[in-house]
């Protein structure tokens, strides 16, 4: 009978490999394609001949991407956005987490708070009443209009309070019997014991804002203001027939070597770099911050 269990285990343990296995090679394989897409040449991207290696490897795309000043604007005003709406979120998240991880009796609002955080989540107030908000408090066209709409995200207030709702009672009551008000009992005590969720909340807040290009789109009026994933996307149609009669004949050889697919393909490699540099210093904190702040009591 022991030995049948034993056997049973390791079949779902080798199953499961199995599974993971298959799931990280679908997640895997799209990559390593782009990546050889991105290297190719133009005529091998174009004929469906690249799969997981480059064929006459070439810099031509990146050379694309990276050969325009507005490129690195771009870059910087990304860079810009993603540190002051991380801090923007990361501030407005832990206040408003640990007062709604109170009680009714300790906050009296927080069931209307948390309803109105929660009708957000379900409902928007859509695209043209966003737009005339943002240009009601004339914050078209600056970094502002990309920031402050986004300044409140309700899921990692959520993900937060729960987290700050499973610390023990007895340290916030031990606090405010030695005289520690709600500031010093929220900074000194449920941050430095909340650091993975407030970790996990914070790469969120840095991959939305990374990775966020309609807002820009709509909310920008001059390329030189663009963020950078915004920005790339306008790149593709300077591979136009009609951008190209305007080339120099160097400008145009190396334009005759890009194409939608190869350029498309270098443009989503760089737009990963800064997130795959900082992931590694984030991700342990990753799993087990979502982990502990699912749990209600």
């Amino acid at each position: 009978m022991v030995g049948r269990n034993n056997i049973q285990n390791r079949i779902i343990d080798q199953s499961i490999l199995v599974v993971l296995v298959v799931i990280t090679l679908a997640c895997l394989i799209p990559l390593l394609h782009t990546v050889a897409v991105s290297f190719s040449d133009k005529s091998a991207a174009d004929a469906g001949r690249v799969l997981l290696t480059p064929i006459k490897p070439t810099l031509a795309s990146y050379s694309k991407v990276l050969d325009d000043s507005l490129f690195f604007t771009a870059f910087f005003i990304s860079i810009k956005r993603v540190l002051l709406g991380g801090l923007l979120n990361f501030v407005i998240t832990i206040m408003m987490a640990y007062a709604l991880s109170k009680d009714a009796k300790q906050f009296p609002l927080r069931n209307v708070y948390m309803w109105f955080l929660v009708f957000t989540m379900m409902f928007s107030g859509g695209i043209v009443p966003w737009f005339m908000t943002v240009k009601s408090y004339g914050l078209l066209d600056s970094i502002w209009a990309l920031v402050l709409p986004h300044a409140v995200q309700t899921f990692n207030v959520i993900l937060l309070m729960n987290f700050f709702r499973n610390l023990p009672k007895e340290l916030s009551e031990a606090a405010e019997i030695d005289g520690a008000g709600p500031w010093y009992t929220m900074i000194r005590l449920y941050v430095p014991l909340s650091l993975p969720a407030i970790a996990t909340v914070t790469l969120f807040s840095i991959v939305f804002h990374w990775n966020s290009f309609f807002d820009g789109l709509i909310l920008m009026n001059k390329q030189d203001h663009y963020p950078l994933q915004t920005y790339i996307q306008t790149l593709v149609a300077q591979l136009s027939a009609q951008a190209m009669t305007a080339m120099t004949p160097e400008q145009l050889a190396e334009a005759m070597a890009v194409s939608n697919r190869t350029f498309g393909a270098a443009k989503i490699i760089v737009s990963m770099i800064p997130i795959l540099v900082i992931y590694p210093f984030l991700q342990r904190f990753f799993i087990h911050g979502i982990t502990l702040g699912s749990v209600k009591e």
